[in-house]
């Protein structure tokens, strides 16, 4: 199977630098199959890391390498493992084979196993490396040493493949960063972008016929005393991104070319822009993608290309608006550049992604005229399969349902992301919600685990987590290391895997500990903590609510509270005495925040012991701690939905207020209290936003994605009963549904719910545990035994 498709890559071939997208990872992916079967710290590496001579190996550099080997017959296997920094990709006899490294730190660099058997052929075999460093301008995800590759055969039989001086190396000089200014719009930490003149670039380097016999012998970088003393390399432990191409169409705005030109496109896919001209054509695929744009082109020699990305358009006052409304806007956002060289099936892609909804052409011609054959993009992203689904009577539940999906999708790549289009980066308040979305709607843990890990490699001495990970210069906020505790126990509930949860325990009681070292010693509330106490966009001094700097937050505490009892749940069954002992603190902070900043007169908890301030984001932890009484829960919850002059929460922390919503005995009102979403739905989104600001900068933020888990865990009410997922818990909030299903991948097998209101006012459930779960579905108070396989129950209403 793998030659066929090995034979029918070569004969598919649609230019001289890359392969048919589709084909080619679906190789990849079976090829990289064997890495998750080689998970080996310990594997020692012989082979050297690389880099070429007379450059400087931590700036701006894009290289190629090739390595050519002979080999007597075609191999069964050819397994190596291969790493670069900052990013290589990999091609065998001219097919692409492996990108990467996966995203991580120096103490953790990963590096890719993959058999190359598919790919290698009895004769002269080509090994082609692109490898480059962003230098300044790297994305503040990328950790570095310096430029350097590094490829090591598993056996005796693939070290005629390690890199050694036998290789050869040569610098791109037709690559140059575009870098942009430091303004609000272009503060794009995601890096620089790609600037090619094609003149200078070494058209073919990757194929068998090639000619390298100029290139240089690379250096070897000293290994130093210690073995991975610079690069601690360790395995990949998530998969391969998705690969899938899609067509560049969707022409809304089209200047300086007759509109005849395009009369036939997409339909056979190529535009003829003129010599001497200048063209603008603007594209709006409708749905935001993050993806590698590929730019098939042939002449155009003298001609310039601009590539200009955006979520969306800006109108004369720099909003943006109904993102589907073209008219009087304009677009804003990073860029690519590429000089053609008058040649045939040229090829441009950028180095890394980028993110789009609008992509615009800016075409300057020379005296030669620039043919577009091909317009297309490799969309990229985790692997995520939606195994779970949901769908009600109500249309606008389906359409935040699916935009919420797309919206969680591009945020996970090699790590999840706050956005795709501008940071990039996994922070801990973010992935936790994202996180839960990623098991309820596909059943994947592994980026999750990934996620914690890394976190886990940021914690500095005195016990916290930086904010965000893998980054450069990280922040600190304390309130996001708790989340990485709840993250944990998340974990805990919905997976029964106490070897990796056991890892965190010291790491947890060190988060812990440092906020117990805070605690004033008056209040018995958390003190003055220092860092960024960012805790949600709706407070206006930074995300910082009233305390957050001078301390007595009744916020921060409670968080602490919630995130204490959670530890101790998480040590309940390995250290009952520390379960205790975090049990009794979170008894006393309660008692010291309800008496401090539980006011009488509204009813309500204030934000300080002043009293001056009062949030709904205070009460919701007031819930979720049982710092208020049970009893007095659902009132409370009633306030604070009905009196708007409390500090509300953003689309951010109603995930945490639909936790309290829940706990109150109020989940019934989840459904009636989606404004937000189906707002954003009439502005044109495709995805969902950081806020809904009307100044609004992310487009696409995944911690607005919280309703793709509450539409399966509150309104078809699927949760853990127990800590594993062992039992598994139903208790629907349909609110004013009358039709809903539903569907969760668990470890063993997919539960499926479906509710009907019946017209004698009756309600059904159909429910289908799979082999080996049982549980309860509860209603109205009544808890009700449920068994594996199809059952049907039925209630009044």
């Amino acid at each position: 199977m793998m030659i066929k498709i090995a034979r029918v890559l070569h004969q598919m071939r649609l230019h001289k630098l890359y392969l048919s997208t589709v084909l080619v990872y679906l190789l990849m992916a079976q090829s990289l199959t064997v890495f998750s079967q080689m998970q080996n710290t310990n594997l020692s590496f012989s082979a050297d890391w690389i880099s070429c001579p007379g450059f400087s190996a931590k700036e701006y550099g894009v290289y190629h390498l090739r390595k050519t080997f002979e080999l007597a017959t075609k191999p069964n296997s050819f397994v190596v493992h291969v790493s670069g920094d900052q990013r290589y990709r990999l091609l065998v006899n001219g097919t692409p084979a492996c990108f990467g490294p996966a995203r991580g730190d120096l103490r953790n660099w990963n590096y890719e196993t993959i058999d190359l058997a598919p790919f290698l052929k009895s004769g002269k075999n080509i090994l082609a490396v692109q490898l480059w460093n962003m230098g300044s301008g790297a994305p503040a995800a990328q950790i570095s040493y310096q430029t350097a590759f590094i490829l090591q055969g598993n056996s005796e039989k693939e070290k005629i493949a390690n890199t050694n001086t036998s290789w050869k190396i040569i610098k791109n000089e037709g690559y140059f960063p575009e870098l942009f200014p430091t303004s609000r719009l272009a503060s794009y930490i995601v890096g620089s972008c790609d600037s090619v003149d094609f003149k200078k670039y070494p058209i073919g380097w990757e194929q068998e016929n090639f000619n390298d016999q100029a290139w240089k012998s690379p250096i070897v970088e000293p290994k130093g005393r210690y073995y991975n003393e610079k690069r601690r390399l360790v395995p990949r432990s998530i998969p391969m991104m998705e690969e899938k191409e899609e067509p560049i169409v969707g022409i809304v705005r089209l200047e300086g070319l007759a509109s005849v030109l395009l009369a036939s496109y997409p339909k056979n896919g190529m535009i003829q822009v003129p010599a001497n001209s200048k063209v603008s054509i603007l594209f709006d695929i409708k749905n935001m993608t993050t993806a590698f744009p590929e730019i098939n082109f042939s002449k155009g020699d003298g001609s310039k290309v601009k590539l200009t990305y955006a979520e969306s358009l800006f109108d004369a006052n720099n909003l943006k608006g109904n993102r589907s409304q073209v008219e009087g806007k304009k677009i804003k956002g990073y860029y690519d550049v590429f000089l053609p060289d008058g040649g045939d099936n040229r090829l441009f892609r950028p180095l890394w992604i980028r993110t789009f909804r609008y992509i615009q052409f800016d075409i300057t011609t020379g005296d030669e005229p620039l043919i577009l054959n091909k317009l297309s993009s490799v969309f990229t992203a985790y692997p995520f399969e939606q195994k779970g689904s949901f769908t009600a009577n109500d249309p606008l539940l389906n359409d935040i349902w699916t935009v919420g999906w797309r919206t969680a999708r591009l945020c996970a790549n090699e790590t999840y992301m706050d956005c795709p289009y501008y940071e990039q980066l996994q922070y801990v308040g973010d992935t936790r919600i994202q996180a839960l979305i990623s098991l309820y709607v596909a059943g994947d843990d592994r980026l999750i685990r990934n996620a914690i890990e890394q976190f886990h490699q940021s914690q500095i001495p005195d016990g916290l987590t930086a904010d965000a990970y893998p980054a450069g210069g990280s922040k600190i906020i304390p309130p996001f290391s708790l989340f990485w505790v709840s993250m944990i126990y998340d974990y805990y509930r919905y997976r029964d895997d106490p070897k990796f949860i056991n890892k965190y325990q010291v790491p947890i009681e060190a988060v812990l500990k440092w906020f117990e070292f805070q605690i004033d010693s008056k209040t018995h509330m958390l003190g003055k903590l220092g860092y960024w106490n960012f805790v949600d966009w709706s407070f206006p001094k930074q995300g910082i609510p009233p305390g957050g700097l001078e301390g007595n937050s009744s916020i921060l505490s409670l968080q602490y509270v919630y995130t204490l009892e959670q530890a101790a749940a998480l040590f309940s069954l390995s250290n009952s005495q520390k379960s205790a002992y975090y049990l009794a603190l979170a008894r006393k902070m309660k008692k010291a925040v309800f008496d401090s900043c539980y006011d009488q007169k509204t009813g309500m908890l204030a934000d300080n012991p002043d009293k001056n301030s009062f949030s709904q984001h205070a009460n919701i932890w007031a819930i979720l701690t049982d710092c208020v009484p049970s009893n007095s829960q659902k009132v409370l919850m009633e306030k604070l939905m009905a009196n708007p002059t409390l500090t509300q929460t953003s689309l951010y922390y109603r995930f945490y207020f639909t936790r309290a919503l829940k706990k109150a005995g109020l989940g019934n009102l989840y459904v009636s209290n989606l404004q937000p979403w189906q707002e954003m739905l009439g502005l044109g989104l495709s995805t969902f936003p950081e806020t809904s600001s009307p100044t609004v900068r992310s487009d696409c933020h995944a911690w607005s994605a919280s309703p793709c888990y509450d539409f399966l865990a509150t309104v078809c009410g699927i949760d853990a009963e127990t800590a594993g997922f062992k039992t598994v818990s139903i208790e629907p909030n349909l609110g004013k549904l009358s039709n809903v299903s539903g569907e969760l991948p668990h470890p063993k097998g997919q539960i499926k719910v479906s509710y009907k209101k019946l017209a004698d006012q009756s309600f059904s459930a159909d429910i289908e545990l799979p082999a080996g779960l049982q549980g309860h579905f509860i209603w109205n108070g009544k808890s009700i035994v449920l068994k594996s396989g199809k059952q049907t129950l039925k209630f009044p209403f």
